[in-house]
This record gives C-alpha cells, structure tokens and sequence, in this order.
C-alpha cells in the first residue's frame, strides 16, 4: 500500500525559537537549507534529520510570509516510544501541554501539545 502521508511542513513565526523548541523537547537535529528563489526569498527552511530510510515521512520546520502558523490547522503526531517522557520536556522548551496522555485502547496512547509557534502537535505511542 502506498503511503498517505509522505511530507510535511510546521510554519513559524520565530525560525530560531521553533528549532530550539523541537529540538530540546523531541531530541532531533536539523539540515537547514537555504532557498533561492524568486517567489520565496524570505523562506527559511529547516529538515528534520532522519535517518536513510527511505519509508519514512518526511518534513520540516518552515518560515515564509505566505503561510502562518497556529491552532486550527493540519495535526500531525509524532511519534514517541513514552509519551510522559516528552510531555515532560514541553513547558521548560517554551510549549503548552493542551491534552495529557490518553489511551486509545488497541491504538497506543495520545497527548496534544502546542509549540511555541502555536502549532498544535500531536505525540503518539504505540504501546
């Protein structure tokens, strides 16, 4: 089956601070690129580092003045192996916790949170 989901970008108001903030809470890395074009010459771009896997999803922390971000978009969840683990990490990054972790019975568990751009993000654990 083909994937549904293959790339995604988290717009920011504040470039630097989303990446602290992903970086500190999720414990990734980034491959900033720069863009040079015309129609997006204020565009900051910034890859979540993963690894050669070419099954996985793709996506990355984006700031341009054509897109805005906050509560009320597209959801994405991340996935963790702990979700208390993480939500562990929100508030001391600069983020809000908006739904503890709930269990979703065969599904995992869940938690909503939101960065400090006002993106609303989801955390997903298997077990």
């Amino acid at each position: 089956m083909k994937r549904v989901i293959d790339w995604f970008e988290i717009y920011t108001s504040d470039f630097d601070r989303a990446k602290k903030f992903y970086t500190t809470v999720f414990d990734c890395g980034f491959n900033e690129t720069t863009v040079n074009n015309e129609r997006h010459s204020q565009m900051r771009y910034a890859i979540f580092e993963s690894s050669e896997n070419k099954q996985e999803i793709g996506g990355a922390l984006v700031r341009m003045d054509e897109a805005k971000p906050g509560i009320g978009g597209v959801l994405i969840y991340f996935a963790t192996e702990e979700i208390n683990t993480v939500l562990n990490r929100v508030e001391a990054a600069g983020g809000k916790i908006i739904r503890r972790k709930l269990n979703v019975g065969d599904f995992g568990s869940i938690a909503l949170i939101e960065d400090t751009e006002g993106n609303m993000i989801g955390l997903h654990a298997k077990k």
